[in-house]
């Protein structure tokens, strides 16, 4: 880009006065203007991202993915934006200008598009004059280093290495693998937190001048306030309650959605739970204490309704008005790489009751209510507290809103494209 930079300024001055270019250049326009033009227009890169996640994922990886990318694409709209996404995908579309879909092309790479995914997209890394490549997931292509392209990595977390009996050994193995493999050959890491940064110091012995901890935003969507109209809209189409407390993310043992049961157990209102989220063996446990205690009409698991399959719930479109009737957020999480539905809970006004564990508090700031995260009676005594002071909840939305002004999307992606730059 300096080099590109450099020829232009010498041809200005080569061009004869006759064209009157030169003459009209530089006498209606001052030397850092037309400096200016000159690095916006044609010192830009041609950015690639793994996009498997921004295309298929509806948890974390893929809100991190998409709001990222659209960050960057409106924000520096000088780069251009390629997406490599292993499979045709209709439940997320990018509409800018600067952002391309990349699919496989050759009958082999859409045959084993996983390989083509982690190996074989090199060739379109070549093809499309890639200058930096981000694996947005722990991931980069193998023997991406061979090619003159400069690759990013985000990590997460590395919730495997820390709690590994919560892994199947074949998969955390592959974790391992593809991780460690990610963090020792990408040019740079960005760590989504400062507890995520320090894991990856501990676990991988990577240098601490190679990481940067870039936090994550979340869709612009949870920043603006849902009409009274929608929200009611919203309400009947899922037979929401007039109140109840939310649990967002993935049912699995160290999100203790089990610890969240056993807090309602407890409590005298008849406030009751609504969870969003899908699980495994994990959320049978849970459905069981459910059953043997008779919970079942104070614990709504929102993803088995009926309207839970249309494409406005799949794309997370109808949760700023999920989260905006709430009474609080529940997220009593043992660990979190950074723990987004916190973020969007707070940009919603809706207070929030979190771990006191891992990056949480980096998350909550000042704004949430923190509690041990295995102790259901801390828990119950949060959340009659946070659904009965007025007073405390107006000051929770209060300072939650400008907390969350510390990860609006144009700031993370700043972030981001700061790291870009200085590769």
């Amino acid at each position: 880009m300096l080099q590109t930079l450099v020829h232009f300024s010498v041809l200005l001055h080569r061009i004869p006065k006759a064209f009157g270019i030169r003459h009209f250049v530089t006498r209606h326009f001052p030397p850092y203007i037309i400096t200016t033009i000159i690095i916006t227009y044609l010192c830009y890169m041609n950015i690639g991202f793994d996009a498997k996640r921004a295309y298929h994922n509806q948890t974390g990886l893929g809100h991190y993915s998409r709001t990222l990318i659209q960050s960057l694409a409106n924000g520096f709209t000088q780069h251009q934006y390629y997406l490599f996404n292993p499979k045709p995908s209709l439940l997320f579309q990018f509409n800018n200008a600067n952002i391309h879909e990349v699919l496989p092309g050759q009958f082999l790479h859409k045959t084993f598009s996983s390989l083509w995914r982690s190996q074989f997209v090199k060739s379109d890394i070549k093809r499309l004059n890639i200058d930096l490549y981000h694996g947005l997931s722990h991931e980069i292509p193998k023997g991406i280093d061979k090619l003159n392209v400069k690759s990013v990595v985000t990590i997460h977390d590395l919730i495997h290495e820390r709690y590994p009996n919560q892994y199947p050994f074949v998969d955390r193995k592959i974790y391992t693998a593809k991780f460690t493999y990610a963090c020792k050959t990408a040019n740079h890491i960005i760590a989504i937190s400062e507890q995520t940064k320090q894991d990856i110091i501990d676990y991988y012995k990577i240098p601490n001048h190679k990481i940067t901890v870039c936090y994550q935003s979340c869709n612009s969507a949870f920043m603006q306030k849902v009409s009274e109209q929608q929200q009611q809209t919203i309400k009947e189409r899922y037979n929401l309650p007039d109140k109840y407390y939310l649990s967002v993310g993935s049912i699995i043992e160290r999100k203790n959605l089990l610890i969240i049961c056993k807090a309602i157990q407890l409590l005298k209102n008849e406030i009751p739970l609504v969870v969003i989220g899908n699980g495994g063996s994990y959320m049978q446990m849970v459905k069981k204490y459910i059953a043997g205690n008779n919970l079942q009409h104070k614990i709504i698991f929102l993803s088995e309704h009926k309207n839970a399959q249309l494409t406005s719930f799949k794309s997370a479109a109808d949760f700023p008005a999920i989260y905006q009737l709430a009474t609080a957020m529940i997220y009593p999480s043992s660990f979190e790489g950074f723990g987004i539905p916190v973020l969007e809970a707070l940009n919603s006004g809706l207070p929030v009751i979190t771990s006191n564990a891992s990056c949480l508090p980096e998350t909550g700031g000042n704004a949430a209510l923190y509690v041990n995260p295995l102790n259901e009676n801390e828990l119950a005594e949060a959340m009659i507290v946070v659904a009965e002071n007025h007073s405390l909840r107006a000051e929770m939305i209060e300072k939650g809103f400008a907390h969350a002004q510390n990860f609006t999307p144009e700031k993370c992606a700043a972030s981001v494209m700061s790291v870009y730059k200085k590769l």
